[in-house]
């Protein structure tokens, strides 16, 4: 035994515990401890059965991620203990009940399906997320868990990776017992029940694995579900082909099928990102000048101005973590508008079996309308969510400083206006911090969270912790013109409007980057938020521009014409009733128009001029923002663009993908950008710095 696995006795059932905290996770010692204990327990004729039970909060959540890593780099070789260990866990004599509770995911379920049978409290989860992690399950999880669970649930559960409850894992015959009150006294009891009697190896079990017509049906059914929900991925497809060699080889040829499998997704380019989304998820809650211990404020009860879009979907996210929120509006239309607005979404999120209705009226009466500041002077937070003008924000801030308590946090939901000048508003500007949120707010998981020159660190520190009870991922920016997000996504999408003046159809320039991976083109992006967001902030900021440096003028003109997208039905696109996007050829027209009037000559531009336009775009900008200090790693700017933004999960973010595409390539094909189009492709002088260095953002 090793001290990460202890063996002791009940009597005639012996009781493996596995003791490595904080989730259990397969560490190197953990599988040759568990080995050696099923084989002190072969050989010891007092012992009748056994009990594998997780210590801690947990069963097993899985591998030691780390490892995958060590392999990849080359700083360690993968293990030849763990599949051998689970045979000799199915080959014992004596029956062995996997007891679980917490979560048995990944390695954990592999290591619980070896078992003979396996018990669990109600609750408690069982899954094979590797898909997530763009692998797929490497220990016969592909293999076992069609025997159990049969093909179609085993196909769903290993290539959309999502896990599922103790209770559904009974019925579908993952789990043969729910063990109310003690897990491990009604574990050592089942096991005496089943001492004795013939222990079923699930590697021998084949009465689920179905029919060819029926699997066929299955298998064709999942891979289409897989290149629409997972687009891009190739992890899901690996794992659908695995489960489909369960059907139709014998268990030790099927796992060797599964292995070649595994080893391929694990050394891809897309494992390698989402490994590090994985780790850059937990990384971006760090912040260097502002510690774990230091203290926060509790946040009870908040407030929202405004009522709109934006106001009305973070009044729900309050209301979703549990927490009463007022929503104020300054007439009563616009508070009935915003109100209806918030029922018609609950009522989607019913429909889609998201809540249930009662569910739903919990969060409603969370919900306070009100014309008035009345009760604000109760709230911990407030956010204002006004329309994005200066002067309304500010005389917005004077007023919540006239009626909020002292110790408040006061939150702007400002995408580009400068915190350091909404905060002079108020009288307290160390309590004054922006809060981000995305669009829309109920669903998008980002919120980046702006620090001003004197927003204090119990502020920071407590919007950190209190994004993760909204369930949102908080990323910490500094107060510069469009934060992150905002400042880099300008470029993008200027790109992407020179592309169309330049000659490149609308739906030629959404088409590359959806292929590319992008949830959505940046045309259509445009629509969906509305084109006068973009002309009001530009309007707002028009003193600042370069005298002859060449601007966009599509959209404005667009906006001129009140085409503002979706909400106007015609943008860059035209809508239908269901908002659903048609070709709009009068928009071609009118871009060659406007082009030939501003004097830019039209051509035929390439699927990879308008990737590398685009994307190189956000990595420059990227590349500027961490020199200057606005973000504070490049896997923060990775995070805002994977959670906020659609990029591609696969492909790492922006700094990651610049990173496998080689910052060399990178710096040269952005040299030859500026050569071609001028000023706007100044190379930025870290990304210059780190190609001469032969070196990556990752090295920053």
């Amino acid at each position: 035994m090793s001290d990460l696995v202890q063996l002791t006795k009940d009597q005639d059932i012996a009781i493996i515990t596995i003791v490595n905290p904080p989730v259990n996770a397969l560490s190197p010692g953990v599988p040759e401890g568990i080995s050696a204990a099923i084989e002190q327990i072969g050989k010891d004729s007092s012992v009748k059965a056994a009990v594998l039970i997780g210590s801690g909060s947990t069963f097993v959540a899985g591998a030691d991620i780390k490892e995958f890593i060590k392999i990849t780099s080359g700083k360690a070789k993968p293990s030849l203990e763990f599949v051998p260990m689970l045979r000799r866990i199915e080959d014992c004599p004596k029956p062995v009940v996997m007891a679980i509770h917490g979560q048995a995911f990944g390695g954990g379920l592999e290591l619980a399906m070896a078992g003979h049978y396996r018990v669990a409290v109600p609750g408690a989860q069982v899954g094979q997320p590797e898909v997530k992690l763009g692998i797929i399950p490497g220990a016969a999880g592909t293999q076992r868990l069609p025997r159990l669970a049969g093909v179609a649930k085993a196909v769903e559960m290993c290539s959309e990776g999502n896990p599922i409850k103790a209770e559904e894992a009974l019925k579908l015959g993952i789990v043969d017992r729910l063990i109310e009150g003690d897990l491990l006294a009604g574990a050592v009891a089942f096991a005496r029940d089943v001492a004795g009697k013939p222990a079923p190896k699930t590697r021998e079990r084949a009465e689920k694995l179905g029919a060819p017509e029926q699997d066929s049906q299955v298998f064709a059914a999942a891979r289409e579900n897989a290149r629409k929900k997972q687009r891009g991925m190739t992890a899901p497809l690996a794992a659908i082909d695995a489960v489909e060699a369960a059907t139709k080889l014998p268990f030790d040829q099927g796992c060797d099928v599964e292995r070649k499998l595994f080893m391929d997704c694990l050394y891809s380019e897309q494992s390698k990102a989402l490994i590090h989304v994985f780790f850059g998820e937990r990384e971006v809650a760090k912040i260097p000048d502002v510690p774990k211990e230091t203290p926060t404020i509790p946040v009870k009860s908040a407030a929202v101005v405004g009522a709109g879009t934006m106001g009305g979907g973070i009044a729900m996210v309050f209301a979703n973590a549990g927490i009463p929120v007022l929503l104020k509006e300054t007439d009563q239309a616009a508070l009935d508008r915003g109100m209806t607005t918030i029922r018609k979404n609950y009522e989607n999120s019913v429909k889609r079996g998201r809540f249930t209705p009662q569910s739903v009226e919990e969060r409603l009466r969370l919900i306070t309308p009100t014309l008035s500041y009345e009760g604000f002077g109760q709230a911990d937070m407030v956010i204002e969510a006004v329309f994005e003008g200066m002067a309304l924000k500010k005389q917005v801030f004077a007023e919540l400083d006239r009626v909020c308590k002292s110790n408040v946090i006061l939150a702007s939901n400002t995408s580009t206006l400068s915190i350091d000048e909404i905060a002079h508003a108020t009288s307290r500007p160390q309590a004054v911090i922006g809060t981000h949120f995305f669009s829309p707010a109920n669903v998008m998981r980002l919120l980046e969270i702006v620090r001003g020159k004197a927003t204090s660190k119990e502020v920071v520190a407590t919007c950190m912790q209190f994004s993760k009870k909204l369930g949102k991922v908080g990323v910490l920016v500094g107060n510069c013109r469009g934060f992150v997000g905002n400042r880099m996504f300008g470029p993008y999408r200027r790109e992407a409007q020179f592309l169309a003046e330049e000659g490149a159809s609308v739906e030629a320039v959404d088409g590359a980057l959806y292929e590319f991976g992008m949830a959505m083109g940046p045309m259509a992006v445009g629509d969906l938020a509305g084109l006068d967001v973009g002309w009001r902030i530009r309007k707002e900021y028009r003193h600042l521009e370069k005298p002859g440096v060449r601007q966009p003028i599509a959209e404005d003109k667009l906006c001129e014409m009140g085409r503002y997208g979706q909400k106007t039905g015609a943008g860059w696109y035209k809508y239908d009733e269901n908002r659903r996007a048609i070709s709009d050829p009068e928009v071609a027209r009118l871009v060659s128009q406007w082009a030939a009037e501003a004097g830019i000559r039209q051509r035929h531009i390439s699927k990879e001029e308008i990737i590398d336009r685009c994307i190189y775009a956000l990595v420059n900008e990227g590349a500027r923002i961490l020199e200057e200090g606005y973000a504070l790693r490049p896997v923060d700017i990775d995070l805002i663009y994977l959670t906020g933004y659609g990029f591609p999960s696969y492909r790492g973010g922006p700094m990651w993908y610049a990173d496998t595409v080689g910052l060399k390539k990178v710096y040269s094909r952005i040299c030859e950008l500026q050569a071609d189009h001028g000023a706007w492709w100044e190379p930025a002088p870290l990304l210059k710095k780190l190609a001469e260095e032969g070196k990556k953002f990752a090295d920053f």
